[in-house]
């Protein structure tokens, strides 16, 4: 059966004055698990980043992780991970993960940023690229994660986050030990033990060949690159120069999972690739390596201590595509605790994963590669019965001290400039309390758009938006409407504008030697509302989708109470915070900026006001009478509010919070 190259082509969104709101992803992804969005810079590596969830020991082990690193990888794919889980096949966003990717020297120094025009303009080579940050991510989250509880643990209120051993999960899973022997032709011998997460494909020097290439079993190669030889000069102790050296390679035990990148570089190793199939690993006094069908398991006499049967569960390729510089795809083996929880129903299946396309293939797909446009980048083969070996179950680390007052990142705070009250642990918010939310941006980069012959404008890749601000104040309690969060987020990364019109933010509030605000990281800003999200408090605020999303959280529907909706009118215009606080609660808000401590209380006060109007057994024409007067009255006041001048004079509502 032939694979459709369509389905695997770079899928773009196209934007509107909505931006995405009404962009059909259900069209691209018909399942329930969650694709992710291509336009965010570095997104190459998204195909690499539902590999390592759809693992199940890794999607476990990184949710358990949470250290107090501003930016730490484990932690970031953690977050990443919960969103994937709550997800019913909307996409998300890998943009906070990203965003602490791009700080890692040692990603930089590998050569895994690139500049936006990078890959734009198929300058990179993105099989290469994708094996590179393959060997980083298993080494940089193995290191991460296996650091030991003492300064690492968040707030140190946790107990040990990863066992006493110090061994990480990805240790575990990966780990390989090897033994390099070194022989110089005097005969002396020496042997080094390391360890390694993956093995490189090498492939049989043709040059001495007496067999083509295509002649070579995969097996054959696999034990090959695993138990390396290689002749090369080396230093001699015992010559004392530089001899012609054998050097070998030999492993002592296997791994659970057995990760291999390709390194398809020539036309030679091109031809090699043709359809394989799953094999069997023996470890006696050395390597054995056989293929083997997924039906047949291992026979009686065989010992499962020292025989691995791996079947193979992904493959990542890299598609040719010589205008746009090509995408990569990963064809991933699902297994059935994830079709459980999303789908209710045991199964496995093979999925193709492509940015937010996602969609069930025939197993044949993944193993096949036309190397005039697919060519072969990163194989994982798993060991049978991988996930009875590792406890599966999660720990939300997230707990309530996130709450409590902490120190400001900025050197000038002045105590008389708070502006919240953080909570008293008698007020720790409990499910389905009200929250009032808002959040403010700042551009970190100008939208990409080009005019249509027509005039009109068509948006490439929108202007990318951080947060820079978020306020949360209570919802009920004595303190209603006090703000119990009012945090600033210092951005390490260069702001093009600071919308200062519509977010109050001024350049000097978010650098921590001239700000005077309550400075925070967006890692620890994020861990207050993951915790209120996960309580199960009720968010109240104006246009709260576009906030998360640009925050990068995920919330059930059922925590959103979003006052643009409740006084919506179907294929009718939104309505502005300001005038719906003019119209309902005679107030004036956001006269010459915003302030989200404002607008956040007037988001909270609307939805007091709506349930007043719909609470006395009101039917549903009474509303929407209500509804249409509103709409009436934006219309003749060409949704302006007046000023001060004009017909309402500012209620004395809108002093009513002065005390802070």
């Amino acid at each position: 059966s032939e694979c459709d190259p369509s389905e695997a082509t770079k899928v773009t969104i196209k934007y509107s004055k909505l931006g995405l709101e009404d962009f059909d992803f259900k069209h691209y992804n018909k399942t329930l698990f969650a694709g992710l969005e291509p336009h965010i810079p570095n997104a190459y590596c998204n195909c690499m980043i539902q590999v390592l969830y759809l693992l199940e020991p890794i999607r476990c082990h990184v949710q358990n992780h949470l250290c107090q690193k501003e930016f730490c990888l484990g932690c970031e794919l953690g977050f990443l991970f919960h969103m994937l889980d709550l997800s019913r096949g909307d996409p998300c966003q890998a943009s906070n993960f990203l965003r602490a990717f791009r700080t890692i020297p040692e990603a930089s120094a590998l050569g895994l940023i690139l500049a936006d025009s990078d890959e734009a303009t198929g300058k990179v080579n993105l099989g290469r690229l994708i094996q590179s940050w393959n060997r980083f991510i298993l080494t940089q989250l193995h290191q991460e994660t296996q650091e030991q509880e003492g300064p690492q643990a968040y707030r140190s209120v946790m107990g040990s986050t990863f066992g006493s051993s110090g061994e990480s999960v990805i240790g575990k899973l990966f780990g390989c030990e090897v033994e390099n022997c070194s022989t110089c032709r005097c005969g002396k011998e020496t042997v080094r033990v390391s360890s390694s997460l993956l093995f490189t494909l090498q492939y049989p020097d043709m040059k001495s060949a007496d067999k083509s290439i295509r002649q070579y079993e995969f097996a054959e190669v696999l034990k090959r690159s695993i138990c390396l030889e290689q002749n090369t000069q080396a230093w001699c102790e015992n010559c004392e120069k530089y001899q012609p050296t054998v050097q070998t390679r030999n492993i002592r035990c296997l791994p659970d999972v057995l990760v291999i990148n390709c390194e398809v570089n020539s036309r030679k190793e091109a031809e090699f690739w043709k359809c394989q199939a799953e094999m069997k690993l023996t470890k006696n006094k050395e390597l054995e390596v056989t293929n083997w069908t997924e039906s047949e398991g291992l026979n009686p006499s065989e010992d499962e201590e020292s025989t691995y049967l791996y079947d193979l569960v992904v493959t990542v390729a890299h598609i040719l595509d010589p205008r746009a510089g090509g995408n990569l795809v990963a064809h991933i083996k699902v297994g059935e605790t994830y079709h459980q929880r999303k789908e209710g129903v045991t199964h496995k299946q093979w999925y193709l994963f492509n940015d937010f396309l996602i969609e069930p293939i025939d197993k044949c797909e993944a193993m096949q590669f036309d190397l005039s446009w697919k060519i072969p980048c990163i194989l994982y083969y798993a060991r049978r019965n991988l996930n009875s070996k590792y406890d599966l179950t999660i720990k939300n680390p997230i707990e309530a001290s996130v709450l409590l007052a902490e120190a400001s990142l900025a050197r000038k705070q002045r105590k008389c400039h708070a502006t919240f009250i953080p909570l008293m642990l008698d007020e720790m918010p409990q499910p389905s309390d009200l929250v009032g939310l808002d959040a403010e941006f700042v551009t970190l980069n100008q939208e990409e758009a080009e005019l249509r012959s027509d005039g009109t404008k068509s948006t490439i890749k929108p202007s990318q938006m951080s947060v820079a601000r978020i306020t949360c104040v209570r919802g009920q309690g004595p303190n209603e409407g006090v703000p119990f969060i009012d945090d600033y987020i210092s951005t390490q990364e260069q702001v093009v504008d600071y919308l200062t019109q519509y977010s109050g933010i001024k350049p000097g509030d978010l650098d921590a030697k001239i700000s005077s605000k309550h400075l925070t990281t967006l890692k620890s800003t994020y861990l207050k509302l993951r915790f209120l999200i996960d309580v199960g408090v009720k968010f109240v605020g104006h246009g709260l989708q576009k906030d998360f999303r640009v925050i990068n959280l995920m919330i059930p529907k059922e925590q959103v109470i979003d006052t643009v909706y409740l006084f919506h009118m179907p294929r009718k215009r939104m309505i502005s915070l300001r005038f719906l606080a003019w119209y309902f609660l005679e107030l004036k808000i956001q006269g010459e900026t915003h302030d989200s401590i404002e607008d956040a209380r007037t988001a909270l006060q609307l939805y007091r006001k709506y349930l007043k109007l719909t609470k006395h057994g009101i039917d549903v024409d009474e509303f929407r009478k209500i509804l249409k007067g509103l709409y009436e009255k934006g219309r003749k006041m060409d949704w302006k509010v007046p000023e001060p001048e004009g017909e309402v004079q500012n209620s004395p509502k809108s002093t009513q919070f002065s005390h802070l």
